[in-house]
């Protein structure tokens, strides 16, 4: 059975990249427009892993984070954050809110897709 992604992100146009990405490589994916609407897609259906950027209206990815961290379906879910930030203290933030692993835009689909098998195969 294909997994599923939650993509995460403000930007339409990336989260159209991203999911036409990941669906050309089997996965099926969930766009939210934030983390808001994030955490109510996460807490609809269950995902295999979730990629979310970081600064976004309404809830930011690293509160978004927290918040799923705080579920117990989603304790243990990878979880990517795929954002332009990239300095060593928001990283470490990330970490400290639980996020597995890190992506800086503009992202290359194919390390995308090579992360994401990494991940959850």
């Amino acid at each position: 059975m294909a997994k599923t992604i939650l993509a995460v992100d403000d930007s339409s146009s990336l989260r159209q990249m991203v999911a036409f990405s990941l669906k050309a490589a089997g996965y099926l994916v969930v766009e939210a427009v934030d983390g808001q609407d994030g955490l109510e897609k996460a807490k609809l259906q269950s995902v295999d892993l979730v990629l979310t950027d970081q600064n976004m209206p309404r809830m930011d990815g690293l509160q978004l984070i927290k918040l799923l961290r705080e579920l117990p379906t989603y304790q243990k879910t990878p979880i990517l954050m795929l954002t332009t930030e990239s300095s060593d203290e928001m990283k470490a933030k990330g970490r400290a809110a639980g996020a597995n692993g890190w992506l800086v835009k503009p992202f290359d689909p194919q390390r995308l897709i090579e992360v994401v098998k990494k991940v959850i195969g």
